[in-house]
């Protein structure tokens, strides 16, 4: 069984780009380790802090168009070696998704109205997010609420999480 859990981060906008996830000055490293420092630095949203609200987090949940822009890895690297390890929202821009799924972690995608009903429920609450990949299932639970929704995948989406990303996937498949 492979399972996602931590603290959220609500990014409450759409269309965060590429460069507003790791900004295209850094793209030059090719250590994942590099990028840490760098994760959401140049994001401009009200009352959000790089430097104080990314450490304690593992999740992101956000609005619709995420990892739009340029299509670089770098992006869910910069995600990944700030253990942030799952983002859910409305949409995704097509290969920051599948760069996600390469990387072995989910990027799930539902509802506008899901999507809403979580910010209004959780957004103001410190919340933990569990993401079970076998049961296809999202929980959310704060100090006052919990809430489970489904979530859809493809058969090889779901591979790729589950044997840690594209090169595991390949080693043991091809």
């Amino acid at each position: 069984m492979r399972e996602f859990k931590g603290n959220v981060l609500f990014l409450d906008r759409s269309d965060i780009n590429t460069d507003e996830i790791i900004p295209a000055r850094y793209l030059t490293e090719i250590e994942k380790a590099a990028l840490k420092p760098h994760l959401l630095e140049d994001l401009k949203l009200d009352g959000f802090d790089p430097k104080k609200d990314i450490e304690p987090v593992s999740m992101i949940v956000t609005r619709a168009n995420f990892g739009c822009g340029s299509s670089r890895e770098h992006a869910p690297w910069a995600l990944e070696i700030n253990g942030i390890h799952a983002v859910v929202a409305v949409s995704f821009a097509r290969i920051f998704r599948q760069n996600m799924f390469n990387c072995g972690m989910p990027a799930i995608e539902l509802p506008e109205d899901e999507i809403n009903a979580i910010f209004d429920t959780f957004s103001k609450d410190q919340t933990r997010m569990t993401v079970d990949i076998e049961k296809y299932e999202i929980m959310l639970q704060s100090q006052h609420q919990t809430r489970t929704t489904h979530f859809r995948i493809s058969d090889f989406d779901r591979a790729l999480i589950q044997t840690g990303g594209w090169v595991e996937y390949a080693d043991r498949h091809y």
